[in-house]
């Protein structure tokens, strides 16, 4: 399983969230304390949150911590075919 995570500020505060892919399958979890342990799954993630996922797993691509197919899954969610660079 990869877990990617990154926080954002809100008006409600801090919020944490975590893409998990497992099993050919993106899970999306969040929380609102660093340091709280149960995360609760989105069941039904915004397109601003995939776009999130998207950037976060795509700069790991660039570094080459991840492989491309995650990227390309991502794209199919938001509907984007893009071509292997």
């Amino acid at each position: 399983m990869e877990s990617h995570e990154w926080n954002e500020v809100t008006e409600d505060g801090k919020r944490f969230f975590r893409g998990n892919f497992h099993a050919n399958e993106w899970r999306v979890l969040t929380k609102t304390k660093r340091r709280d342990e149960e995360w609760d799954k989105i069941e039904e993630p915004t397109e601003e949150i995939w776009r999130a996922l998207r950037d976060i797993v795509w700069k790991k691509y660039q570094r080459k911590r991840c492989p491309w197919e995650r990227v390309a899954s991502l794209d199919k969610i938001l509907g984007e075919e893009t071509p292997k660079p």
